[in-house]
């Protein structure tokens, strides 16, 4: 079995704000925020990954990763962006991705942020893996598994961050970690438990169970930001000259200012319907998004991309899908 059983993917929540602001006019009064919601979500992912290489070392028969695990507690979901889990427990990994000086504030449980003279309050991290703690012991007994210490850390990705707290506070470091601590970490963790809870067979099955009962996440971001589809750029997009619209024109794309040609650039504005307004399509909704007229020219389309169809004529509906 490989150390990484559920890989790390650029969230969803990412994928779908590129595509919206590659679809907004640089004009439009939503674009600051959108934007600033993008950069967040792009320096979380980007802390999250920075644990790879740390995790890496660890001993891949023994240890298993979950990356974006999304499971259900009663009528509730909860996700866990990093989850390390062996026979003897699950540990729960928690990346903040936040540069400056923190300090976390044990008196009314709030994680200060201060860079360049400005405070900022943040959810305090702790409470949010405590309730994850508690979440994945219930999600264990309710499917029948023996009971497994649950752990949780809360890893700062970025090394020059000062972690502050009240000195009462003193306990904090056994949670709270830098990135390049987390080794060493593990490995005093794996120490300090002596007797396996699981056994082979039930760590398999966790494994096994969990990857079945994952459900990712979705959402309309257009509801989100209360937009709809008139509020987008349609028409596909070249790449090359900052939005300049392309034509098509005997079955292929071409961009009256940078002159370049292509056969698929029909596929990344595809990839924004996809993320922006759903996973089916017809041939109307194909021309209208993708600015061309011709029936046949949009059937040829999709035709290309071999999709799955449903219904007849007029009435046909195709299935998109996009990863990564």
């Amino acid at each position: 079995m490989k150390l990484i059983v559920k890989k790390r993917k650029v969230p969803l929540a990412v994928r779908k704000l590129r595509a919206l602001a590659c679809r907004l006019p640089p004009n439009h009064p939503k674009v600051p925020l959108i934007m600033n919601d993008l950069n967040k979500r792009e320096a979380g992912y980007k802390g999250e990954c920075s644990i790879d290489f740390p995790l890496s070392f660890l001993e891949p028969k023994s240890h298993f990763i979950f990356h974006d695990l999304r499971l259900q507690d009663q009528s509730r979901f909860f996700q866990l962006d990093t989850l390390l889990i062996s026979k003897k427990y699950a540990l729960i990994i928690e990346v903040k991705n936040i540069a400056g000086s923190i300090y976390f504030d044990p008196h009314f449980n709030q994680l200060i942020r201060k860079i360049e003279g400005k405070e900022t309050a943040f959810p305090d991290p702790i409470i949010q893996v405590s309730r994850q703690e508690s979440q994945l012991t219930n999600w264990f007994l309710k499917n029948g598994f023996p009971s497994l210490p649950i752990l949780s850390l809360i890893v700062i990705s970025n090394p020059q961050t000062i972690i502050r707290t009240a000195l009462e506070n003193h306990e904090l470091h056994n949670k709270v970690i830098h990135r390049d601590a987390l080794p060493a970490k593990i490995n005093q963790m794996e120490h300090s438990i002596t007797e396996s809870s699981f056994s082979e067979k039930d760590l398999k099955k966790a494994i096994r169970v969990m990857n079945k009962l994952h459900i990712d996440a979705d959402f309309s971001i257009l509801e989100r930001y209360n937009l709809t589809e008139k509020d987008l750029i349609k028409g596909v997009i070249c790449e090359n000259c900052n939005g300049n619209k392309l034509i098509r024109r005997h079955g292929t794309w071409l961009c009256n200012q940078c002159q370049l040609s292509s056969k698929k650039a029909h596929i990344p504005a595809l990839r924004d319907y996809f993320y922006l307004l759903g996973s089916t399509i017809t041939n109307r909704q194909l021309r209208n998004f993708l600015n061309i007229s011709s029936s046949s020219s949009a059937t040829r389309i999709l035709q290309s991309l071999n999709l799955t169809s449903g219904g007849a004529n007029k009435g046909r509906v195709y299935s998109l899908y996009f990863d990564e």
